[in-house]
């Protein structure tokens, strides 16, 4: 005796209807697309204006009408200033300033997360009541110190790279708590294990909890290295020379020499500028979206 089975029939599953995929779904790609919207404008009307011959305002729009590298060609050729110079001490300044705030933060931020001592919560307090005053409150002590130092140490006075990376790395444990809170996650069991397994806390900071602490090392490079770029009011008080001017203080100045006819030349050089950011982001992307305990469990 043979039994056939006939099989079930599968249903289709039911369309959510629309007004509920908006009021649960919808509207969180509608934000997203006006974000995107927000931030790629500003973005798109730059590279127009780069490329557009004219270089004027009145002559930009979101999308340009004409394509030149002109005013690339000009910037490389220094036809509006040393540029690759400006290029060339920004890089320097960048590079010095963004290692030594990583890498002193982060010395800071294990001592504070894993060692308690006299001191230590008055010195954390410190520290944020420090990051909540703006830099240039002090622009004009710092001036006058930097004056001073210059007449006894020259290369590090008044408008020079060397004086201008000393006050920038009076913000070097800026990044104190961002990092400590990253610390104060990782497992102190794994400090202990490896004491226990004879390490020195040097070896627990360097073999242990740094490939830890990768992904906030990237953020805090990161985020050093834009804050640097961009710095541009202590610049132009102590970088006064054309040949020891960042990025920064010398595109305002090739902007400010002539507002309307000088803006595709402005927007060329913010598109070199923006580049290698965006290059270095892109780079450090899959160290940020690592796992934050992958690295320990490797070293």
């Amino acid at each position: 005796m043979s039994t056939s089975t006939t099989p079930t029939p599968v249903s289709a599953p039911r369309r959510m209807p629309l007004g509920r995929w908006m009021s649960e779904i919808g509207w969180r790609h509608l934000v997203g697309l006006l974000a995107v919207a927000f931030a790629v404008f500003p973005i798109l009307f730059v590279v127009s204006a780069s490329l557009n011959p004219l270089g004027t305002v009145s002559s930009s729009g979101l999308l340009p009408k004409a394509f030149s590298l002109t005013h690339y060609r000009s910037l490389l050729q220094g036809a509006h200033g040393p540029f690759l110079q400006w290029y060339l001490n920004t890089v320097i300044v960048a590079g010095v300033v963004a290692g030594a705030q990583v890498f002193l933060s982060t010395l800071a931020a294990y001592a504070f997360s894993r060692f308690r001592f006299t001191g230590r919560r008055i010195g954390l307090l410190t520290l944020l009541l420090i990051m909540m005053f703006p830099a240039f409150l002090a622009m004009i002590a710092v001036y006058t110190m930097l004056s001073g130092l210059g007449q006894i140490i020259p290369f590090l006075g008044l408008n020079s790279l060397a004086g201008y990376i000393v006050v920038l790395l009076g913000g070097s444990l800026g990044q104190v708590w961002l990092i400590k809170g990253f610390f104060d996650t990782v497992p102190k069991e794994l400090d202990e294990a490896a004491i226990i397994d004879g390490c020195s806390h040097w070896q627990v900071f360097t073999r242990i909890l740094l490939p830890t602490l990768t992904p906030i090392l990237a953020t805090t490079a990161l985020l050093a290295l834009v804050g640097v770029l961009s710095e541009f009011l202590l610049g132009t008080i102590f970088l006064t020379d054309g040949d020891k001017k960042t990025l920064a203080v010398g595109m305002y100045g090739l902007l400010q020499g002539d507002r309307s006819n000088n803006l595709g030349v402005f927007a060329a050089g913010s598109v070199m500028i923006m580049i290698p950011v965006i290059v270095l982001y892109q780079f450090l992307q899959r160290y940020i979206v690592g796992g934050s305990t992958a690295g320990a469990v490797k070293g």
